[in-house]
């Protein structure tokens, strides 16, 4: 059986901020990918602005969209 738990982070640069705590977010490739902030970031209020840099997870199946788990 595949193990669906296992999430890969990367870090990257908040391009730009689009309504619903979404994040176009630009990783070390060069990829532009869709970021949503995680729970606790919504819940201890933790603002992201472009120029950013965040921890981005993905989950195994979609890598064109993952979580805001982190700002560095």
């Amino acid at each position: 059986m595949q193990d669906t738990k296992k999430v890969k982070q990367v870090e990257g640069l908040v391009e730009e901020a689009l309504p619903g705590a979404m994040f176009r977010v630009r990783l070390p490739d060069g990829r532009l990918v869709l970021g949503v902030l995680s729970g606790k970031m919504r819940m201890y209020r933790i603002k992201i602005i472009p120029g950013d840099r965040v921890t981005i997870e993905f989950g195994p199946y979609d890598d064109n969209r993952g979580r805001i788990s982190r700002r560095l």
